[in-house]
């Protein structure tokens, strides 16, 4: 099981986390992105690689 969290205030809602995710963990939530379903989370890190800002953590739990 993994912790999916995304730092908001370095979150500028370009969505590459969403189109990138093979889980679909992410949706897009006032402009920002919301790891909604972080319970499918595959731990495949993609998200993690593809966000310019690096406002996104997987931690294994």
């Amino acid at each position: 099981m993994f912790e999916v969290i995304v730092d908001k205030d370095k979150c500028i809602g370009d969505e590459e986390c969403v189109a990138a995710c093979p889980a679909q963990v992410f949706v897009m939530e006032d402009g920002k992105a919301e790891p909604a379903e972080a319970d499918e989370c595959l731990g495949c890190e993609t998200c993690v690689e593809v966000c310019p800002e690096g406002a996104i953590t997987v931690n294994e739990i």
